[in-house]
């Protein structure tokens, strides 16, 4: 990692198994990734207007967080089917982070997926959301941890 916070135990699994693995396998892993992203709970299809957008994303992505009694965050996503790259890496996020305490999320490196070797298979543009993803991401759990 060429940043200094160290990245939460399974979410450096992932980045390690994607920085080994080659380019086409890579691709691979992202798409399996894509296919494991839960869906929303009942009480956000009823309810989509408490899902916040990440309008920097060329995909429609939308994300809501809970705190649960323990301190984990539990992360959903909404995100199209005919954006597998953009899913895979909601379902990278949520396999990594779904649980983890504010302050495991707070402190990942704004541009940890740049380690895992997808800027030979995503588009810049591609990247930027998913940079912007993290970030939204991010500010959702600080409010929950403010509150």
């Amino acid at each position: 990692m060429s940043e200094s916070a160290p990245l939460p135990e399974k979410l450096q699994s992932i980045v390690s198994l994607f920085r080994s693995a080659p380019k086409p396998l890579r691709l691979q892993a992202l798409l399996e990734y894509s296919k494991k992203l839960p869906g929303l709970p009942e009480k956000y299809l009823e309810h989509p207007e408490f899902l916040k957008p990440v309008p920097e994303c060329t995909s429609p992505f939308f994300l809501v967080t809970e705190q649960d009694e323990a301190g984990g965050m539990h992360l959903y996503f909404k995100v199209p089917e005919e954006a597998p790259t953009v899913r895979g890496y909601a379902g990278i996020l949520h396999e990594a982070l779904d649980g983890a305490r504010p302050e495991e999320i707070l402190t990942i490196p704004d541009q940890f997926y740049m380690d895992m070797g997808l800027t030979e298979l995503i588009t810049p543009m591609r990247l930027r959301g998913m940079g912007a993803i993290l970030m939204r991401l991010k500010n959702e759990v600080r409010e929950h941890a403010q509150s």
